[in-house]
Protein backbone atom coordinates (compact mmCIF):
# COMPACT_ATOMS: atom_id res chain seq x y z
CA UNK A 1 0.00 0.00 0.00
CA UNK A 2 1.19 3.52 -0.77
CA UNK A 3 2.19 5.16 2.52
CA UNK A 4 3.45 8.42 1.05
CA UNK A 5 1.97 11.63 2.34
CA UNK A 6 0.27 13.94 -0.14
CA UNK A 7 -0.20 17.63 0.66
CA UNK A 8 -3.68 18.69 -0.42
CA UNK A 9 -3.71 22.32 0.73
CA UNK A 10 -1.66 24.86 2.68
CA UNK A 11 -2.94 28.01 4.36
CA UNK A 12 -1.02 30.72 6.14
CA UNK A 13 1.10 32.30 7.33
CA UNK A 14 -0.60 33.02 10.61
CA UNK A 15 0.99 34.97 13.43
CA UNK A 16 0.63 32.94 16.61
CA UNK A 17 -0.43 34.84 19.73
CA UNK A 18 2.09 34.77 22.59
CA UNK A 19 4.73 33.13 20.37
CA UNK A 20 7.27 34.58 17.97
CA UNK A 21 6.33 32.21 15.16
CA UNK A 22 4.58 32.09 11.84
CA UNK A 23 2.47 28.99 11.34
CA UNK A 24 1.09 27.21 8.30
CA UNK A 25 -1.77 24.72 8.26
CA UNK A 26 -1.29 21.75 5.95
CA UNK A 27 -4.00 19.34 4.91
CA UNK A 28 -2.35 15.98 4.23
CA UNK A 29 -3.63 12.64 3.01
CA UNK A 30 -2.28 9.12 2.82
CA UNK A 31 -3.88 6.36 0.78
CA UNK A 32 -4.51 4.37 3.97
CA UNK A 33 -6.40 7.23 5.68
CA UNK A 34 -10.14 7.68 5.14
CA UNK A 35 -9.91 11.49 5.45
CA UNK A 36 -7.29 14.19 5.27
CA UNK A 37 -5.57 15.30 8.46
CA UNK A 38 -4.35 18.68 9.63
CA UNK A 39 -0.74 19.48 10.46
CA UNK A 40 0.34 22.88 11.77
CA UNK A 41 3.96 23.76 11.05
CA UNK A 42 5.49 26.53 13.16
CA UNK A 43 8.46 28.58 11.97
CA UNK A 44 10.23 30.43 14.79
CA UNK A 45 10.96 33.97 13.66
CA UNK A 46 14.22 34.68 15.57
CA UNK A 47 15.64 31.13 15.71
CA UNK A 48 14.73 29.82 12.24
CA UNK A 49 13.50 32.51 9.84
CA UNK A 50 16.01 35.23 10.78
CA UNK A 51 18.95 32.80 10.96
CA UNK A 52 18.19 31.22 7.58
CA UNK A 53 17.37 34.59 5.98
CA UNK A 54 20.88 35.82 6.87
CA UNK A 55 22.44 32.61 5.49
CA UNK A 56 20.45 32.89 2.25
CA UNK A 57 20.39 36.65 1.65
CA UNK A 58 23.02 38.15 3.94
CA UNK A 59 22.23 41.68 5.09
CA UNK A 60 19.43 42.67 2.74
CA UNK A 61 17.68 45.97 3.22
CA UNK A 62 14.44 47.09 1.70
CA UNK A 63 11.16 48.70 2.47
CA UNK A 64 8.96 47.23 5.20
CA UNK A 65 6.71 45.83 2.46
CA UNK A 66 9.65 44.15 0.75
CA UNK A 67 10.82 42.70 4.06
CA UNK A 68 7.31 41.35 4.68
CA UNK A 69 7.24 39.69 1.25
CA UNK A 70 10.68 38.15 1.88
CA UNK A 71 9.54 36.83 5.28
CA UNK A 72 6.38 35.36 3.79
CA UNK A 73 8.25 33.67 0.94
CA UNK A 74 11.06 32.27 3.08
CA UNK A 75 8.83 31.15 5.94
CA UNK A 76 6.68 29.14 3.50
CA UNK A 77 9.73 27.44 1.99
CA UNK A 78 11.04 26.72 5.49
CA UNK A 79 7.68 25.24 6.56
CA UNK A 80 7.59 23.07 3.42
CA UNK A 81 11.07 21.75 4.16
CA UNK A 82 10.26 21.18 7.84
CA UNK A 83 7.29 19.00 6.91
CA UNK A 84 9.55 16.98 4.58
CA UNK A 85 12.15 16.56 7.34
CA UNK A 86 9.70 15.35 9.99
CA UNK A 87 7.97 13.08 7.46
CA UNK A 88 11.34 11.50 6.60
CA UNK A 89 11.95 10.96 10.33
CA UNK A 90 8.60 9.16 10.69
CA UNK A 91 7.11 11.79 12.99
CA UNK A 92 3.91 12.07 10.93
CA UNK A 93 3.01 8.39 10.56
CA UNK A 94 0.20 8.52 13.11
CA UNK A 95 -3.20 9.68 11.93
CA UNK A 96 -3.98 12.60 14.20
CA UNK A 97 -3.83 16.37 14.24
CA UNK A 98 -0.19 17.28 14.66
CA UNK A 99 1.91 20.32 15.37
CA UNK A 100 5.45 20.52 14.04
CA UNK A 101 7.13 22.77 16.57
CA UNK A 102 10.08 25.04 15.83
CA UNK A 103 13.38 23.21 15.50
CA UNK A 104 14.51 24.55 18.87
CA UNK A 105 14.51 22.91 22.28
CA UNK A 106 13.67 19.20 21.96
CA UNK A 107 13.78 19.34 18.14
CA UNK A 108 17.02 21.32 17.84
CA UNK A 109 18.75 18.20 16.44
CA UNK A 110 16.71 18.69 13.23
CA UNK A 111 17.86 22.27 12.64
CA UNK A 112 21.18 21.32 10.95
CA UNK A 113 19.20 19.51 8.24
CA UNK A 114 17.13 22.65 7.69
CA UNK A 115 20.31 24.73 7.59
CA UNK A 116 21.92 22.38 5.05
CA UNK A 117 18.81 22.64 2.86
CA UNK A 118 18.96 26.46 3.03
CA UNK A 119 22.59 26.52 1.91
CA UNK A 120 21.87 24.05 -0.93
CA UNK A 121 18.83 26.06 -2.11
CA UNK A 122 20.44 29.48 -1.65
CA UNK A 123 20.73 30.36 -5.34
CA UNK A 124 17.19 29.30 -6.28
CA UNK A 125 15.70 31.05 -3.24
CA UNK A 126 17.65 34.23 -4.03
CA UNK A 127 16.40 34.16 -7.62
CA UNK A 128 12.79 33.65 -6.49
CA UNK A 129 13.04 36.53 -4.01
CA UNK A 130 14.64 38.77 -6.64
CA UNK A 131 11.74 38.08 -9.01
CA UNK A 132 9.14 38.49 -6.28
CA UNK A 133 10.49 41.54 -4.47
CA UNK A 134 12.98 43.12 -6.84
CA UNK A 135 15.97 43.01 -4.47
Amino acid sequence: MDARMKILDVTGPYREPREQVFSYDYSVQRASWPTAQAIRVKVAIPEELDVLRSKILGNVVGTPGQQLMISKCLSRHIADEKIRIVEADGMLTERRDTVVAPFTGPLVHLFPRLETWAVEQRDSLRAEIKNLVGL
